[in-house]
C-alpha cells in the first residue's frame, strides 16, 4: 500500500472519484436524451483546440475548452436555428475539430510529450490544475442538478410537454451543451479524446439496467463509474497498462456481468 503515499497516485484517486459525480450527473442526461453522438462530436472536436495550442504555444487543455464549447454552441444553433439537421451540424464540428487538431500538431515545430495523454488518458498524470478544473465543474454541474432536476427530467423525457409548462427549454439546452463541453475536457486527461465518452456513458447504461428512477440511475452512474475507476486503476498499475483504456474496458466488463445477472433473473422469475 506504498502507493497510496505518492502524490500522484492521490492525485488521481481524486480526479476519479471527482470524474465518477461529474460523469455520472451530465452521462445521466446525456443517455436518457440520447445525445451520445452529440457528445462523441464534442470529444473528437475539441482536439482541434489542442492542436491550437501546441502550434500556439499556449495551454492545449485551455484550447480544447474553448473549442469544445464553441462547438457545443455552434451544434445547438445550427440545428435549432439555421434548418441543418443536427447529425450534420456534429459531423461539421467533429470533423472540424479533428482536421485542425491533426493539422496544428503536424506543423508543429516542436515535440508534443503530451499528446498521448490528450488523445487515449493516464489519469496517473493529472496535476493541481487539472484536479481544480474537474473540481469546478463538478461543483457547479451539482449546483445545477439540485436546483434544475425536475426540469432537466421533464427536458430529457417529453420537452414538448416542457414547453407547454413554459420552462426554460432552450436555455437549459444551451446550458447543458456548455456543461458536456466542460466535462469532456474536464475528463480528458483521465480517459483521453478516444475514450471520453465511454464514461459518459457505459456507467449509465449500467445504472439504467438497475433502475428507471431519474435521481436513482444518476446515484448508481456515479458509485458504478467509481468503482469502474478504483478497479481500472488498480489493474492499471498492477499490469502496467494504460489506465483510460483499463478503466473502460471494467467498466464494459462490469455492465456485461449486470446485464447477464439481470437477464437470469427475470428467467427464473418468469419461470415461477
Amino acid at each position: 500500500m506504498d502507493i497510496l503515499s505518492y502524490t500522484f497516485f492521490q492525485h488521481a484517486l481524486l480526479g476519479a472519484t471527482l470524474a465518477s459525480i461529474l460523469c455520472g450527473m451530465v452521462g445521466t442526461y446525456i443517455v436518457t436524451r440520447r445525445l451520445v453522438f452529440i457528445s462523441g462530436g464534442l470529444t473528437h472536436a475539441s482536439f482541434g483546440g489542442i492542436g491550437l495550442g501546441v502550434f500556439f504555444g499556449f495551454s492545449p487543455l485551455a484550447g480544447a475548452l474553448v473549442f469544445a464549447v464553441l462547438s457545443a454552441l455552434g451544434v445547438q444553433w445550427m440545428s435549432e436555428k439555421a434548418d441543418i439537421r443536427e447529425d450534420s451540424t456534429i459531423a461539421f464540428f467533429w470533423t472540424l475539430g479533428m482536421s485542425i487538431g491533426i493539422i496544428c500538431c503536424f506543423l508543429s515545430p516542436s515535440f508534443v510529450p503530451d499528446l498521448n495523454a490528450y488523445l487515449f488518458g493516464n489519469i496517473l498524470t493529472i496535476g493541481r490544475d487539472d484536479l481544480l478544473l474537474i473540481g469546478v465543474v463538478t461543483v457547479g454541474a451539482a449546483l445545477l442538478f439540485l436546483t434544475c432536476c425536475g426540469t432537466l427530467v421533464s427536458i430529457s423525457f417529453d420537452p414538448v410537454f416542457a414547453r407547454v409548462q413554459r420552462l426554460p427549454v432552450d436555455f437549459l439546452n444551451y446550458l447543458m451543451m456548455v456543461l458536456i463541453a466542460l466535462t469532456i475536457v474536464a475528463t480528458l486527461r483521465i480517459v483521453g479524446i478516444v475514450l471520453a465518452i465511454s464514461m459518459l456513458t457505459i456507467p449509465q447504461m449500467t445504472a439504467a439496467v438497475l433502475t428507471y428512477n431519474y435521481r436513482k440511475m444518476i446515484g448508481w452512474s456515479i458509485l458504478i463509474g467509481w468503482v469502474d475507476c478504483m478497479v481500472g486503476l488498480t489493474f492499471s498499475y498492477l499490469f502496467n497498462v494504460p489506465s483510460g483504456a483499463t478503466i473502460i474496458l471494467v467498466g464494459i466488463v462490469v455492465y456485461c456481468l449486470v446485464r447477464t445477472v439481470k437477464t437470469l433473473c427475470n428467467k427464473r422469475l418468469a419461470c415461477h
